[in-house]
């Protein structure tokens, strides 16, 4: 079932994706060699302590972490971990706030230091695609139409979208209907309407999309070990054009 949500809803979804909007900010500042993703893990959770939020993924099916952070071929869902990230290597952090009942879902892929040519392009297309997915979003569009202009888009620099790992409908709880699919046909699936809530959040790889899960069956990896890149923002659809809840 398709919950819309009113004006006052979206607004305090607003207010919780402005806090992890600039939740993000801080972290690009303090992700670096050398640093853990468990010390990013416990400043995200610091942080929205300190503002009155906390993040909904600590406790959610047994989740013990207030971030994901997924290292170069992790797709999602990584747990963070004490060993120091390393020049050239790509981190996904990945976090849920709820601020005051209200949800707000945001990634994204950073650089640890200089990272190579290619490790930057993927980066660089992967966060295009999330805007092409945006520019969709409109109502009276179909679901097909954003994920059809992301696959198309990410397949012609020829990476690949990752099928087993969706968007989602959000709002009192992480996940809603509908599924949102980075890829598919145009003019197919569920009409956007006025009052959905969902997010876009395209995992693109440098090879294949097929996907495969570590022993904690929480961490997705890919099958080919090339690297994966992943942004993501929660949108609101209003009759006046999608809204980004969650703009850095």
């Amino acid at each position: 079932m398709i919950i819309l949500k009113s004006e006052r809803e979206i607004q305090m979804m607003a207010e919780a994706g402005k806090l992890l909007a600039a939740c993000h900010r801080r972290l690009a500042k303090r992700i670096r060699p050398g640093v853990t993703t468990m010390e990013i893990n416990d400043y995200v959770d610091a942080f929205l302590k300190k503002n009155g939020a906390k993040s909904e993924q600590y406790g959610y099916n047994g989740y013990q972490y207030a971030t994901c952070a997924s290292i170069n071929d992790e797709i999602c869902h990584g747990f963070p971990r004490k060993s120091p990230l390393k020049k050239g290597d790509i981190v996904t952090i990945d976090v849920v706030v709820n601020l005051n009942g209200a949800l707000a879902d945001s990634a994204w892929t950073y650089a640890v230091g200089e990272v190579s040519g290619g490790a930057r392009k993927l980066m660089e297309t992967s966060k295009k695609a999330l805007y092409i997915g945006i520019e969709k979003a409109v109502a009276g569009n179909r679901l097909g139409d954003i994920g059809h202009a992301i696959q198309t888009y990410v397949e012609g620099e020829g990476y690949s979208v990752v099928r087993d790992f969706t968007g989602h409908g959000i709002g009192r709880n992480i996940h809603e209907d509908p599924q949102v699919f980075h890829f598919g046909q145009p003019g197919r699936g569920i009409r956007l309407r006025e009052g959905m809530v969902i997010t876009i959040e395209p995992m693109v790889n440098e090879g294949t999309w097929h996907s495969k899960m570590d022993d904690d069956r929480w961490t997705a990896r890919t099958v080919d070990g090339k690297l994966s890149a992943q942004y993501e923002h929660t949108i609101a659809i209003t009759k006046d054009g999608p809204i980004i809840l969650t703009e850095q």
